[in-house]
């Protein structure tokens, strides 16, 4: 099984997270932001990841340096998790509706970090999570896990449903991303031979 466990301490955060990639979507999460703990738990579950994530982080200042460094953290357990990426798809996408909101997402686990992020939420906040913390979450997870990831929203005004929506759309992507091609279980996805 590919399998991670990464402990990542910093002044502003103590974290530490297992990934299970081949799990069955089971997790405990306790970042101390209820709304990042839900959707990581969703994320957990549509993915079909096992994970499990302690943050410790700076609450009194606000929620920035928790999102990002779990968002690090958990790019870090992807990309231990996939090694040098042989066999896997590569590639997933997905078009994902969440009420009224619709959401694009598509992703490469390319060995280059990239993040296109077009999602156009109203509101300041969702609870107490600061939803411009959902673009800074990604980019920390696509610089580590060196992959490209896009997001598009189609549709939508609210904006839980629409992180909610980037959330699912990313972990149904990954899914399939990092699922075995039992054809070419022993190559690596690229023509250059090394990702």
């Amino acid at each position: 099984m590919r399998k991670a466990e990464i402990k990542r301490n910093t002044k502003e955060t103590k974290i530490e997270l297992s990934l299970n990639l081949d799990g069955s979507g089971n997790s405990t999460i306790a970042t101390g932001c209820g709304f990042l703990d839900h959707m990581l738990t969703l994320f957990a579950s549509h993915g079909g990841f096992d994970l499990d994530v302690k943050c410790d982080g700076d609450y009194e200042v606000d929620f920035h340096h928790t999102a990002e460094d779990v968002a690090i953290t958990l790019g870090m357990a992807f990309a231990e998790t996939l090694g040098n990426k042989k066999g896997i798809v590569r590639y997933g996408n997905m078009i994902l509706p969440m009420d009224e909101a619709l959401i694009l997402c598509a992703i490469d686990f390319s060995g280059r970090a990239y993040l296109g992020y077009e999602l156009s939420i109203p509101t300041q906040k969702v609870g107490d999570f600061d939803t411009e913390l959902c673009a800074e979450f990604w980019l920390g997870f696509v610089r580590e896990a060196k992959c490209t990831l896009h997001f598009n929203q189609l549709a939508g005004t609210n904006s839980h449903h629409i992180i909610e929506g980037a959330f699912k759309a990313a972990a149904r992507a990954m899914r399939q991303a990092v699922a075995i091609d039992e054809k070419f279980a022993d190559v690596i996805p690229s023509t250059k031979g090394v990702l």
